[in-house]
């Protein structure tokens, strides 16, 4: 396999898979919420490494349920990306340009998002993922502690430039989350966290190392009134075994609805 070729997958992995799957910080995953409610939330985050960029547009739904009698929730992800940048390898320019409906989250991925065989970078994965998780979080005054673990399994993608296949390993992580609510029922978080695992291969030949990476970040919302609330979030790698950190800016606009309001 070329050099060309696997600086070229880091990249892929580095902005799209990092990014989207393995990276992810969420605070309040695990918080409580009144069975019935419902939010629905719009907004726009960018992903830079290098000179690399991915924008996506995101919109959900989230529904709080009944579980044997505890609030569980279920959410659907449908976010639209643009990935564009450039980077000198060898002598030569790799351009990445693609735009399209990334894969549909329904806490699994759903891989019908934009993607091509005949590309090497695509917004879209071709490929399913169930990520298995269980959390905690405790309340002491205006603060709530959560600390959550998760495992992300993928399937295989057999239509990996033409008709290879590329294949991964679980990735494996950790969140802390150290949240303030203000008076105003506004809430600032500061988060953490660690992730391990993602080697990656195409026809069984292992293409890059396996990811060790931490991630700092923090998240602040901010209701409007009872229904809209506004939230910003921003994130960096401090540290990454594979040097696939990346910096990540979000911007959201919440509406929610039902019991307990």
């Amino acid at each position: 396999m070329s050099t060309l070729f696997q600086v070229c997958v880091w990249w892929t992995l580095a902005l799209y898979y990092g990014a989207t799957f393995g990276q992810e910080i969420e605070a309040r995953a695990y918080s409580n919420a009144p069975i019935g409610l419902n939010f629905a939330s719009a907004g726009i985050a960018q992903a830079s490494s290098g000179s690399y960029t991915l924008t996506s547009e995101v919109t959900s739904f989230t529904h709080i349920l009944d579980i044997n009698g505890q609030s569980g929730k279920i959410s659907l992800i449908i976010p639209y990306a643009e990935l564009t940048g450039s980077k000198n390898v060898n002598s030569q320019t790799i351009n990445a340009s693609a735009n399209g409906f990334s894969d549909p989250v329904l806490k699994a991925s759903i891989p019908w998002g934009s993607y091509s065989n005949q590309q090497l970078i695509n917004v879209g994965a071709n490929r399913w993922f169930i990520q298995p998780g269980v959390g905690a979080s405790q309340a002491i005054g205006p603060w709530r502690l959560e600390l959550e673990g998760a495992a992300t399994i993928f399937t295989s993608n057999t239509s990996y430039i033409g008709s290879n296949t590329f294949s991964e390993n679980p990735i494996y992580s950790t969140q802390t989350h150290v949240i303030y609510y203000f008076p105003s029922t506004a809430w600032l978080s500061i988060d953490t966290t660690y992730f391990i695992g993602g080697q990656a291969f195409v026809n069984g030949t292992p293409i890059n190392g396996s990811q060790e990476n931490w991630r700092f970040g923090s998240t602040f919302s901010y209701p409007i009134d009872k229904h809209n609330a506004i939230r910003l979030s921003a994130s960096t790698g401090i540290s990454s075994r594979t040097n696939n950190s990346f910096d990540l800016l979000g911007l959201s606009w919440q509406y929610r609805w039902g019991p307990g309001l």
